[in-house]
């Protein structure tokens, strides 16, 4: 029996200004160095951006880029005998979610053009086209995944 106590996870925040949870939880990850109402300032004006640009709505174009740029496989080390294999395993939902937010903020910050908001509101377009670094890289996951699906036998 564990000693310590279960974790449970806190009820998830909510943005004020779309009332969505997922927007909440992306500003947290564009923050840096615990600056909220910059990274808030930042969305929000890549949002709108959105809103002025494509004339869809924006919070459709933000959860089909979070939809398009989520990975359902990665592969993990695993040494076995003296030999170590990557072995692909399936990504807890929570997880998923994380590393598209983390996936398509990098690749935003490591864009060229003038500001954040612009960069950001560029990859989340191209998110929502299925086009852009974020999508590459979780290609790049699954046919990691794919390639050593012969080591899938060494599953923990």
């Amino acid at each position: 029996m564990p000693r310590r106590p279960r974790i449970h996870k806190r009820a998830p925040m909510v943005d004020p200004v779309y009332t969505h949870e997922g927007v909440a939880k992306f500003i947290s990850v564009v923050m840096q160095r615990g600056k909220k109402s910059v990274a808030e300032h930042i969305v929000y004006e890549s949002l709108e951006r959105i809103r002025r640009v494509a004339k869809k709505d924006p919070i459709e174009v933000f959860d089909s880029a979070l939809k398009n740029v989520t990975p359902v496989l990665e592969v993990k080390p695993r040494r076995i005998g003296g030999a170590t294999y990557q072995v692909p395993v399936e990504i807890r939902p929570d997880r998923r979610s994380a590393l598209a937010r983390r996936w398509i903020v990098r690749f935003a910050r490591a864009r060229s053009g003038k500001s954040m908001e612009e960069k950001l509101a560029a990859e989340l377009m191209d998110a929502a086209n299925g086009v852009g670094a974020s999508i590459k890289r979780r290609e790049e996951t699954h046919k990691m995944a794919e390639s050593n699906k012969a080591f899938s036998h060494f599953r923990y």
